[in-house]
């Protein structure tokens, strides 16, 4: 695995602390990550705590001159072996699904010619909403995998499935799809 590199789109919501976590997994397996975090992710972990777990950039910006001028959403979604979106986020999902791309994060999802991987988490009335559902159904007919939530408490207090997959699993879910 020392030659292979992800993309991991870091989504806003309480879980995007474990995508640290992820990281340093992925480490310990030999991959490389570079990272993308979004705006709403930048409300739970930093860029500097990211980029030092990397030791890469960090990209948050679609609208970078220095990165942009060297199309940057395009280059990051073809530079890797495997997009990675954990969290993946409702409303991540929701912008993936419908092709909608007014970010950075969901500008690469579109742009990328490569396998993606999404972890979802999410409060269980989300997940288990119609409308979200739906796109679940949708992602994985375009091709996504999309990995089933853990079940359990969550941060707001609520139990069911919806919790963001742990780290190790994952990491797991990763490994597969680089072998594939």
């Amino acid at each position: 695995m020392a030659d292979k590199r992800i993309l991991l789109i870091i989504g806003g919501g309480i879980a995007a602390y474990k995508s640290l976590e992820l990281i340093r997994e992925l480490a310990r397996r030999s991959i490389r990550t570079r990272a993308i975090l979004t705006e709403a992710g930048q409300q739970f972990v930093t860029p500097m705590s990211v980029g030092a777990l990397t030791a890469d950039k960090v990209y948050s910006d679609l609208f970078s001159l220095t990165d942009e001028a060297e199309m940057g959403h395009i280059e990051l979604s073809r530079s890797a072996d495997l997009v990675v979106v954990c969290p993946a986020t409702a409303n991540l999902m929701a912008k993936a699904a419908n092709g909608l791309a007014d970010d950075l994060a969901t500008t690469t999802l579109l742009a990328t010619d490569k396998a993606v991987l999404m972890a979802p988490a999410m409060n269980v009335r989300m997940w288990t909403h119609a409308a979200t559902q739906a796109n679940l159904k949708t992602l994985r007919s375009h091709g996504v995998t999309v990995m089933d939530p853990d079940e359990g408490e969550m941060a707001c207090g609520e139990f069911g499935p919806g919790r963001l997959p742990e780290p190790a699993r994952i990491a797991d879910a990763i490994e597969t799809a680089l072998k594939s």
